[in-house]
């Protein structure tokens, strides 16, 4: 029976060892990085003629995110095939497409692009270098990349050398690609060019919507050193990116309605936009309007009366620029019919009580509106108007915890075709001013030229802003409780306003200081912030 006993034991032991053996986690995990065993040609091989290129590994690797890591440099008109596309392999092959330059050095690097197949350990920052002349150019250059406006800068920023060759101009940036690439990749904000070869270039920095390698003015972020940099250099360069003003241009017009032709443009507007009708044998009682739309860049032509004619003849002229238009009219088009929404932005204690229409207003019969507060007793007011934008303001002595009655009676509104308006009800309230916060900001080592002083969410956008001159404190009020971000716009030619950059005229945007850090604005409370500006 011992000896049973004992066989017994042996035998659990025996099966216990080896299901301990064959426990999922399978040992300790891998954590090194692929080894490169060999590469044909040689890395830094000279006098390159070859198609392909085979790069071997100790183990089975694959591609990720190649679109993204991978840079070559000089660019390749046609993007060369790298393998394996899916799946796994023990080596790499590029196949490339082109025709090389001759007495060229050519970069491909693949980033973190290379990791194993199991726990995809990257093969760091791995660069395949070779040239189709007799050396391997090697000069370097570094910078750094920063957001004009903007406190986090992009990833992937592209960085672009041009040659100041006898074939050199400006206006080669958004033509052609550059001489030389390399990349911030995904979490640093500096770059480096590494094997490039002596003489005179263009540094620039390109945030893309696309992977041309091109500057496209609409979707693209920017960057520059306005003088040209000579190789070789000890020097270092930052480049500050930041999204152009579009240019203006005219856009194709079109009968949207049978009294209203829609002018869309591209770029900023300003008054210097002008439409004129040119077509012969209108009414003599013929009238016109124009309004622009709030929240698109859109121009409302109005008309009366209506015209019974095939098309209309405009002249659109903006400074220097002048368009032609044949409009089409359209035989089976509706008639816009009046109507009063309110705008976004609601009443406040900075903002009066705002009605928008979509027809021009041409008249206001303030006797016709009443404003009531919470103890019923009428409220004085003022009404305008925005001649442009067709926004009627009825402003008022607006206090704390007040609610208001605003009844708008018929025909208190004449439209441009003298429509009028039915019974408008509206309510407005506004809160306590224990619901929000306020700020004393207190400027440090102000400069003498004027500053814009701005408070903004986490995405930028200005909530409230102060201009001044000659002046360090700024108080703001009524702060809606949040995380802000306070930042200072040297505001250089005192416009009042945030001027960014533009690369053909060689302007720099206007310089921002951010506040180190966020703000929290709480409810019923007053802040007062240090900001020394270096």
């Amino acid at each position: 029976m011992k000896k049973i006993a004992y066989l017994f034991i042996v035998l659990i032991v025996t099966i216990s060892s080896c299901a301990k053996r064959g426990r999922p986690s399978g040992g300790e995990k891998d954590v090194e990085a692929p080894k490169l065993l060999k590469a044909f040609p040689v890395n830094y091989t000279t006098q390159f003629s070859g198609k392909e290129i085979r790069l071997n590994f100790d183990e089975y690797v694959k591609l990720k995110d190649i679109n993204k890591q991978l840079i070559i440099s000089p660019p390749l008109k046609f993007q060369p095939i790298i393998t394996p596309q899916t799946g796994a392999s023990k080596f790499v092959k590029i196949k490339i497409l082109d025709t090389l330059q001759p007495n060229t050095t050519y970069s491909f690097n693949f980033g973190n692009s290379i990791v194993d197949n199991n726990e995809e350990n990257a093969f760091p920052y791995f660069k395949y270098i070779f040239s189709t002349g007799k050396q391997i150019d090697s000069l370097q250059l570094s910078g750094s990349v920063e957001d004009a406006l903007s406190q986090k800068t992009d990833d992937f920023v592209s960085v672009l050398l041009y040659e100041v060759d006898t074939t050199y101009t400006d206006s080669i940036i958004y033509k052609k690609q550059p001489r030389y690439i390399t990349n911030t990749l995904d979490s640093a904000t500096t770059f480096q060019f590494e094997n490039l070869r002596a003489g005179k270039y263009i540094l620039i920095a390109l945030k893309e919507e696309g992977t041309d390698y091109k500057f496209n003015p609409k979707t693209d972020k920017i960057g520059f050193v306005k003088e040209a940099i000579t190789l070789p250099t000890d020097k270092t360069f930052k480049l500050k990116l930041f999204k152009e003003t579009i240019a203006y241009r005219a856009l194709k017009p079109k009968h949207e309605r049978k009294t209203r032709i829609k002018f869309r443009y591209e770029g900023v507007y300003n008054e210097n936009i002008k439409i004129k009708l040119i077509t012969k044998n209108i009414p003599k009682e013929f009238q016109s309007k124009i309004t622009k739309n709030i929240d698109n860049d859109t121009l409302n032509y109005w008309f009366k009366p209506a015209l019974d004619l095939d098309s209309l003849n405009f002249v659109v002229t903006h400074q220097k620029t002048v368009d032609s238009f044949r409009v089409k009219m359209r035989k089976k088009v509706k008639t816009d019919s009046l109507i009063f929404k309110l705008p976004k932005k609601q009443m406040s204690f900075s903002n009066p009580f705002a009605i928008l229409p979509n027809i021009p207003i041409v008249a206001i019969d303030d006797s016709k509106i009443k404003i009531i507060d919470n103890d019923s007793l009428p409220v004085k007011f003022t009404t305008t108007t925005n001649a442009l934008t067709n926004l009627i303001a009825l402003d008022f002595d607006r206090k704390e915890k007040g609610k208001y009655q605003i009844t708008v009676y018929p025909k208190a509104f004449t439209d441009f075709y003298n429509h009028t308006n039915d019974t408008l009800n509206y309510r407005a309230t506004l809160q306590s001013y224990s619901k929000f916060g306020n700020m004393r900001v207190i400027i440090n080592n102000a400069p003498k030229t004027p500053i814009i002083v701005q408070l903004t969410d986490k995405k930028g956008t200005v909530k409230q802003e102060q201009f001044a001159k000659g002046k360090n404190v700024f108080d703001f009020n009524n702060i809606t409780p949040a995380t802000y971000n306070l930042r200072v716009v040297y505001d250089a030619n005192a416009n009042q306003k945030y001027d960014t950059g533009n690369y053909l005229k060689k302007q720099q945007p206007e310089r921002v200081s951010y506040y180190p850090g966020v703000i929290e604005v709480r409810a019923n409370w007053d802040i007062d912030q240090q900001f020394t500006l270096q």
